[in-house]
């Protein structure tokens, strides 16, 4: 696991892979679970027997679904320390290249993209990549920013 203790250390490993996490199965009660959170009860998501005759063979997750993991996917690559606080700060690029199937397993990749100081603290821009285990086309690609709140004392500015 890569410690991140302040903005150095984040911006020698700017362009690092960071590796991968462990691997994760999707079940269709996670996914249920999901559904009812978000109001999204497509037959695609729920249906196993209509599933079954439809355009993927079985359920499979939500986007979104996949999305959200990013965070628990990635426990075990990297955490920070020294700052206030971290916040999902928001996404610049989404993609799903492939559906991820209910009984799929999971795992995510990452790399530090870009790293920056701002007035309100260090943004991290990751690349993320969501790999199915045994297809060639992963289940997400996105580039997520993170907030790190530095302490108001931090001597670790540019």
């Amino acid at each position: 696991m890569r410690v991140f203790d302040g903005l150095a250390a984040l911006t020698a490993a700017r362009g690092t892979h960071l590796g991968f996490g462990d691997w994760v199965e999707i079940t269709q009660d996670r996914v249920r679970r999901f559904a009812d959170a978000t109001d999204d009860h497509q037959w695609i998501h729920l249906d196993t027997e209509r599933a079954a005759r439809g355009p993927f063979g079985a359920t499979v997750a939500h986007g979104y679904l996949t999305l959200a993991l990013l965070p628990a996917l990635g426990r075990g690559l990297y955490r920070f320390e020294g700052f206030a606080m971290g916040v999902n700060y928001g996404l610049n690029k989404v993609r799903f290249p492939t559906v991820v199937r209910v009984g799929a397993r999971v795992r995510l990749g990452a790399e530090v993209l870009e790293v920056s100081q701002g007035a309100q603290g260090v943004q991290v821009v990751f690349g993320y990549t969501v790999e199915i285990e045994g297809e060639a086309k992963p289940g997400c690609v996105a580039e997520a920013v993170v907030l790190l709140v530095q302490h108001p004392n931090s001597e670790d500015r540019p």
